[in-house]
């Protein structure tokens, strides 16, 4: 499985951004796609991820109601729009994911395939 983020950037605080993760090589049905973030010297953090198999999506706390999850018909694409963004949004968003699992998780061990991270800054 091959995974690819991009849409990252540099936009104020109140913008937005929209996430893209081209995602090819899935050998199951059913597969779970997340998106995680890391700022310099914190820990991972789940964001958001969605199953392919069920309408079952989760969204951090942090980011309910600013965020949204989703996915092309064909599957091969998973976006995250991100709106009304902050500074403390500043990070590097990974997307990642994982095969056989009906619901997603925010735990970064379910997944076993990640992606390279694209940098989002949210600065005046």
């Amino acid at each position: 499985v091959q995974l690819q983020a991009s849409g990252g950037g540099l936009v104020q605080p109140g913008g937005s951004l929209r996430l893209s993760c081209a995602a090819s090589g899935f050998t199951s049905d059913h597969y779970i796609i997340g998106w995680f973030r890391q700022a310099p010297g914190r820990e991972r953090e789940g964001v958001s991820c969605l199953s392919n198999s069920l309408d079952h999506t989760e969204y951090a706390d942090s980011v309910q109601g600013r965020f949204t999850i989703s996915r092309d018909d064909a599957g091969n694409m998973v976006y995250l729009q991100m709106n009304s963004l902050k500074p403390e949004d500043t990070a590097v968003y990974y997307c990642a994911t994982a095969e056989q699992f009906r619901h997603c998780s925010l735990g970064s061990r379910r997944y076993d395939y990640w992606g390279q991270g694209t940098q989002v800054t949210v600065s005046s």
